[in-house]
């Protein structure tokens, strides 16, 4: 199915920029509203810890799946209606889980939840598409703000929210704010048609999965983007154990406000997209990578010390986000026709590596406290500076074998377009 493309030289709108950047973040935020509200929830429906604790697990689980089946369908159908219809479903199913009578009944909403939530993913390249490339770093980094505002924020408004009228409360918000997206995305989006062209869907997951294959930039920067969030998610899963024991034994409350300080670090996404735009964009993420493996020094200082720990979680966030947004830049400039499925592909290895690191984290507090933390961290991080120079290396020996090939053949070397 096609539909008919915008006439995009004027880029995007201030208006159109702000609510695809409010619209991805809110999509987000609701796979992240229920963590602190877990013994809430368990106590009044009567749900053991170790059950409870699966409603994260089952939000994982149902947005893996979505970036997977319902992210590359951007490339075959028309996108202003997918993204509108997933994000009405996800109204629904928030209002499900709002209503949820049993333990069973709000696992299953929020796998259903977190499944068509993953049309923040759609909104993303959407942006892309229509920006001018001259401002596609900058549009995308403001969209990609919100996502990572959404992300850290969503603790500390449920928090907020469960005071006023209980954990159902956040749902009920959550599901009438998707409800008002999904209404301002159809009034305001432009229409756009997928460029899969006749693939059927399952030839569309087909060529997903090979995109990995065929494009050798895809497999660098996913694998930068997986180490990236690795070591971000250790930082944030492993915080709380930290700020509730001496010396700091802050309540559940404060630590929600300790989100706060993390968005001081997403606010520069749209710093980063802009060098990308003036062409730095391996600056940006050699820096990045550089700066993550250089803020688990501060974080292990902060410890004892939370000036240390506060400029820590600001820099790891500043960094994470100068690697993920340089990385979209990167792969956006590739093939625009397989946008979608190359956005899928990238942020499926990209989450997949959060859940690692979540996972790590908690065994790395077990066996060795903060300081295991903190090794853990800078291990992952130091993954990400190899990966960044080796791509380097790699996508430069190829540019230099292309250029030599150019020239016996008698023509001018072209520069290869993966090399920016």
């Amino acid at each position: 199915m096609t539909g008919t493309r915008p006439h995009t030289d004027g880029g995007v709108s201030r208006r159109l920029l702000m609510l695809m950047s409010v619209a991805t973040g809110l999509a987000v935020a609701g796979n992240y509203f229920a963590q602190p509200l877990l013994d809430l929830i368990g106590r009044e429906l009567r749900v053991g810890p170790s059950a409870v604790a699966l409603v994260v697990t089952a939000a994982q689980g149902g947005y893996a799946l979505g970036l997977i089946l319902l992210v590359p369908l951007g490339d075959l159908v028309e996108r202003r209606r997918l993204a509108v219809a997933l994000y009405a479903a996800t109204a629904v199913f928030l209002l499900v889980s709002a209503t949820a009578p049993n333990g069973t009944m709000l696992l299953v909403s929020t796998a259903l939840t977190a499944l068509t939530s993953v049309g923040a993913q759609v909104v993303v390249p959407f942006a892309a598409t229509l920006a001018d490339p001259a401002e596609r770093g900058r549009v995308v980094g403001t969209v990609m703000t919100g996502l990572m505002l959404g992300l850290l924020l969503a603790r500390t408004a449920s928090g907020a929210l469960s005071e006023l009228g209980g954990w159902r409360t956040v749902y009920w918000v959550n599901a009438v704010l998707m409800a008002l997206m999904a209404l301002l995305l159809h009034t305001f989006l432009p229409r756009l048609g997928g460029d899969g062209g006749r693939l059927t869907y399952w030839g569309l997951l087909r060529s997903t999965v090979a995109m990995f294959r065929y494009e050798p930039l895809l497999r660098w920067r996913a694998g930068l983007g997986a180490l990236s969030l690795a070591s971000f998610s250790v930082l944030w899963t492993a915080l709380t154990f930290l700020l509730v024991r001496s010396p700091y034994g802050w309540s559940e409350s404060a630590i929600g406000l300790f989100g706060l300080v993390g968005a001081v670090g997403a606010l520069t996404a749209t710093v980063a997209g802009r060098l990308a735009d003036r062409g730095h964009v391996q600056v940006v993420t050699g820096a990045g990578t550089v700066l993550l493996l250089a803020s688990w020094s501060a974080v292990a200082a902060g410890a004892s010390a939370l000036v240390w720990l506060l400029v820590g979680v600001i820099v790891v966030d500043l960094a994470h986000q100068a690697v993920l947004n340089s990385s979209q830049n990167v792969l956006y400039a590739l093939r625009p026709e397989a946008r979608n499925r190359i956005n899928s592909a990238f942020l499926t290895a990209f989450f997949v590596g959060g859940a690692a690191g979540s996972a790590l984290a908690s065994l790395a507090w077990a066996h060795g406290g903060w300081t295991g933390v903190c090794v853990l961290g800078a291990t992952l991080s130091a993954g990400t500076v190899v990966l960044w120079v080796l791509e380097r290396i790699t996508v430069n020996r190829a540019a230099g074998k292309l250029s030599k090939t150019s020239v016996h053949q008698g023509h001018d070397p072209a520069p290869a377009a993966s090399a920016d």
